[in-house]
């Protein structure tokens, strides 16, 4: 939903019984509007927020891109251009971009608010890039994000998909500020007749305590590890037992997506721009398509809901590290993304 209220451009996503997973059409509508008000000098702060008491968004619709790598369709890697370019126009916008990241900001929810220019989470948020538990990899500039926060904590969030709170998200150069969910109502009303500035003033309070600080005692040293194996196997050699379940839950995820995860990642931290960045994630999503592994784990969480996902390969040590060249392997001529 887009609408001009006094000084502001609001952009609500308005689809809260899917708690506002992104479709192509959002995406174009977003896009449309902010090109728009780019130009409108009346316009002079855009608020993204979400529809509901759930959260921003908690991503973009899987199930779709479910069934269009199933028929081996072309739409997921139409929806995934117009997406990143999204991402690369919020992130370079020229006027005041708010995000209010409350509630779960998933996936393609990242996208739309974690390269704003202002970006405020509450006591509510719950803030992750969880896709290596579908078999995909952090995408919409999730790996341009997650290299640059401090250690190797994105390299934590990005292969245990692990949900971070307020505190955290701060931490990790995921937001800017906090303020109390039931005072962003008035926090927005302030913003449609005042400087952004001014109202940040008034509205930001001290975030809640974050938990991953302490955590980097043994997540750094885990983390900094050449493989994905080598990660486990640190891991579980900590004696720590929040080390021990963190080797658990990467072992559930998918090994090839794992992989291929922490080579994005420090790739990502050479490329440079953000708009590097999403050029190798458009590659690497496009050709995701093409594994057995995005379509089983969509359907093991999302489709049918049995949480039991059959990998392919099953462990870490049978993913060859051709498996994972192939997804960073070009194109093709007109197929790529250029920013």
């Amino acid at each position: 939903m887009v609408r001009r209220v006094g000084r502001a451009g609001l952009l609500t996503l308005n689809r809260p019984r899917a708690l506002n997973a992104l479709t192509h059409a959002m995406v174009l509508r977003m896009a449309q509007a902010l090109e728009v008000w780019v130009a409108d000098p009346s316009v002079e702060v855009v608020v993204v927020r979400g529809a509901g008491e759930r959260g921003l968004c908690a991503g973009g619709d899987i199930r779709a891109i479910h069934d269009d790598a199933k028929a081996g369709g072309g739409a997921s890697a139409a929806f995934w251009r117009d997406e990143y370019l999204l991402n690369a126009r919020i992130a370079r916008y020229s006027k005041p971009y708010v995000a209010l990241m409350d509630g779960i900001v998933m996936g393609g929810g990242v996208g739309v608010s974690a390269h704003g220019s202002v970006r405020v989470v509450t006591e509510r948020s719950r803030v992750a890039m969880p896709e290596t538990g579908i078999g995909f990899v952090p995408d919409v500039g999730g790996t341009y994000l997650l290299a640059r926060a401090p250690g190797e904590l994105g390299t934590h969030l990005a292969l245990t998909g692990t949900a971070v709170g307020a505190g955290d998200a701060l931490l990790c150069g995921l937001a800017d500020h906090y303020v109390p969910s039931d005072r962003l109502d008035a926090f927005t009303d302030d913003l449609t007749r005042e400087p952004v500035a001014e109202v940040l003033a008034r509205y930001v309070q001290d975030p809640p305590a974050g938990e991953l600080a302490e955590a980097r005692a043994w997540i750094d040293p885990c983390y900094r590890a050449g493989t994905v194996e080598e990660i486990v196997d640190r891991l579980q050699g900590t004696g720590i037992p929040a080390a021990k379940e963190t080797a658990e839950v990467l072992l559930g995820k998918s090994p090839t997506a794992l992989k291929v995860t922490l080579a994005a990642l420090r790739r990502a931290r050479e490329l440079g721009p953000l708009e590097r960045v999403l050029e190798q994630e458009y590659r690497v999503s496009c050709n995701a398509l093409a594994h057995p592994d995005l379509v089983e784990g969509i359907r093991a969480q999302v489709i049918d809901k049995d949480r039991n996902p059959a990998w392919t390969p099953p462990t870490l040590p049978e993913v060859r590290d051709a498996d994972v060249e192939r997804y960073f392997a070009p194109l093709g001529e007109g197929r790529e993304l250029r920013l």
